[in-house]
């Protein structure tokens, strides 16, 4: 999109402005299911009038949440068995059964509470990204978890590798920037945390 810039110059916007969708959906049916995900097929129509089909995962979105204090960050690891690894992440998930959750921070404080028995008495939410857009309607909401309050965790059966820990911001960011984390949606949430502009303070308020 071109806009006019102070000088009254032309610039082009980084931002692409749309009317409405250019690929059209001509149909959509289930392919195949599980309790855990949807997989559909659409019939489409592209720009140049061609037909043809596009499939991808139709998932609830999740929440994550970056639960802070004391100058650090909670984090889970556990077992990720696509990828054959273990993985450090924020707490993040769904409600079982393919349920959408009734409200985003319902959700960030439910997945908090189960994998780390962690109760928060700030929750603020930062944004909704998507995880995998070429492949997925899932999106995430991120929220930042102040006035944290320990309790016993609620793990999953899938779950029961979990381990939860405590990190400074320091030993976060180096696991980010080695390699230890790559899980895209922790790292896109501390993005969107940096971003912000909220710090964490030492004693877990914002």
């Amino acid at each position: 999109m071109v806009r006019k810039t102070q000088r009254g110059e032309e610039s082009v916007s980084p931002v692409r402005e749309t009317s409405g969708p250019v690929i059209e959906q001509l149909s959509t049916r289930v392919a195949y299911q599980t309790p855990y995900l949807r997989m559909r097929e659409d019939r489409i129509r592209r720009p140049d009038g061609s037909d043809g089909l596009y499939s991808y995962l139709d998932k609830p979105d999740f929440a994550l949440v970056i639960a802070a204090e004391n100058g650090g960050f909670h984090l889970v690891e556990q077992y990720r068995y696509p990828v054959r690894e273990r993985s450090w992440e924020f707490p993040q998930g769904t409600l079982p059964g393919m349920t959408a959750a009734p409200d985003p921070e319902y959700l960030a404080r439910e997945e908090l509470r189960q994998e780390t028995g962690i109760t928060a008495s700030q929750m603020r939410h930062l944004g909704h990204l998507y995880c995998a857009s070429g492949m997925s309607s899932q999106g995430f909401d991120v929220f930042l978890a102040t006035g944290l309050t320990p309790g016993m965790a609620e793990l999953e059966l899938e779950e029961q590798d979990l381990v939860h820990r405590w990190f400074p911001r320091a030993e976060v960011e180096a696991m980010i920037r080695t390699g230890i984390i790559t899980d895209d949606s922790s790292v896109a949430a501390y993005t969107l945390l940096l971003l912000s502009g909220i710090t964490a303070g030492e004693d877990g308020s914002e």
